[in-house]
């Protein structure tokens, strides 16, 4: 007796995502300090028909959200795995600024491990370059 082959998430996902004419999605990442660079590459990769997810929280900047320094850090692990399904559910990656810290660079990282095409605003700052 055969079996049928089973898809994998991923293969459900693309499969799901093709057959709905679902556009490219692009995730963007970088360090929170290039916040207006990821807006404006979001606003030309929306203009020009991806589907673009980005970090939505700068905590660098103050906010009532994250005063409270516990809270803080359970947000930021929160983030991080919010960000990670975001690479997840990408079609590419987008690296944006001239700089890549340790959570950027972990970021890309885990998108090669996924095989995720990963682009930079600034190539020579590609880890593996």
């Amino acid at each position: 007796m055969t079996y049928p082959n089973l898809l994998t998430p991923e293969e459900k996902l693309a499969d799901g995502k093709k057959r709905l004419a679902i556009p490219t999605i692009t995730v963007i990442c970088g360090s929170t300090r290039f916040m207006q660079e990821m807006a404006d590459a979001d606003r030309e990769l929306t203009w020009a028909g991806h589907i673009v997810v980005k970090p939505g929280c700068d905590m660098k900047t103050p906010h009532p959200l994250w005063a409270d320094p516990d809270q803080a850090e359970a947000g930021k692990a929160r983030l991080d795995d919010l960000h990670r399904a975001k690479i997840r559910l990408a079609d590419e990656v987008l690296v944006v600024g001239d700089y890549i810290g340790d959570s950027t660079r972990a970021e890309i990282a885990y998108a090669r491990s996924l095989g995720k095409p990963v682009h930079f605003t600034h190539p020579a700052v590609d880890p593996a370059a």
